[in-house]
């Protein structure tokens, strides 16, 4: 099943393929990340978007387990780059080596190059290093002395990181930031998620026991097949009143960018089709709002000090702003 350039949306039964797949990686992750289907199901939304994602959480939580699970359950191409305060870009990107044979300088490409890259502990590298992703968790490529390398599809980072207050780590600057599809947290499982854990302690890698369940070339399908779901044109109005409101609301200096709002709109597309649809409902846009966006806005640092927090932010823009009560029907 494809997602051809004639077709302009999504069918039926794309979309009941689609949900179909969507829950069977999201059931093969979760045999090795327990208890944390909401977390898995956010992740693979933001591959199928065509994003990445940032895990922020205490160490222990299983960041790293989720990453490399995904990375398991899709039969492509992985990597893993331990961020370290000595990390260069070079270590991420590549280095061009002189050749004694040709005397020519060749690009030997980095740990980046490849479809799921797990990007651990990524504010522990100095901002210096963490710029080098910069372009290519937009664009999808490398460029070295004015040459672009393209990464391929699909591509997607997962980066975990520990809070900023953990010592000797750096706060993400926000144009880092605002190159993160979501922001999400694994958190700590519930006693009968720990419980199952503890009683699989002997089992040191859990993600070495995920099946494939998709290949890349699906992936980059079903990336395709996503972006044919319908999205109306209240829904849209809708997530413009409220990206807007983001830069009034009490407390932030720094709203959320129009690369937000798209990234909202990417997101929520996935979402209906995960859940079967051919169109975007604002349930969708509600669901996904604070993942999405909470991580783009910068709140007054007095506000924060008093407690204010990000997500507070939008879950009141949210409760102001009135949702469309038509949402396009099936297409």
């Amino acid at each position: 099943m494809t997602a051809t350039e004639q077709q302009t949306t999504m069918t039926p039964d794309q979309a009941a393929w689609f949900a179909d797949t969507f829950e069977r990686i999201v059931s093969a992750v979760g045999g090795a990340v327990v208890g944390k289907a909401g977390v898995i199901r956010l992740v693979v939304t933001t591959m199928l978007s065509g994003g990445h994602v940032l895990l922020e959480d205490v160490p222990g939580t299983g960041k790293t387990q989720l990453a490399r699970s995904l990375a398991a359950a899709v039969q492509t191409t992985s990597s893993r780059i331990q961020f370290t305060p000595d990390l260069l870009p070079s270590d991420v990107t590549g280095v061009s080596i002189l050749d004694p044979k040709t005397q020519q300088f060749e690009f030997h490409k980095g740990p980046i190059f490849a479809s799921v890259v797990l990007a651990d502990e990524i504010n522990r590298a100095s901002p210096k290093t963490q710029s080098a992703l910069l372009e290519v968790m937009e664009e999808g490529r490398v460029t070295f002395d004015g040459v672009p390398y393209d990464v391929g599809r699909p591509f997607i980072v997962l980066a975990t990181q520990n809070p900023v207050e953990q010592a000797g780590t750096y706060r993400l600057p926000e144009a880092q930031l605002d190159r993160f599809l979501m922001k999400t947290s694994v958190g700590y499982p519930d006693h009968n998620a720990t419980v199952s854990i503890l009683a699989a302690a002997s089992t040191r890698d859990r993600a070495g026991g995920v099946t494939p369940v998709i290949t890349g070339a699906a992936v980059v399908e079903m990336i395709e097949l996503a972006g044919t779901v319908h999205v109306d044109a209240a829904v849209l109005e809708y997530v413009s009143r409220v990206v807007a409101e983001t830069r009034r609301a009490e407390n932030v200096t720094i709203g959320v960018s129009v690369r937000g709002a798209i990234s909202l709109i990417r997101a929520a597309k996935t979402w209906a089709a995960a859940h079967g649809r051919n169109y975007v409902v604002p349930d969708d846009i509600k669901d996904l709002a604070e993942p999405v966006l909470a991580h783009r806005i910068v709140l007054d640092a007095e506000a924060e000090f008093e407690g204010a927090t990000a997500a507070g932010a939008i879950r009141g823009v949210l409760a102001e702003i009135a949702p469309p009560t038509r949402r396009g029907g099936d297409q």
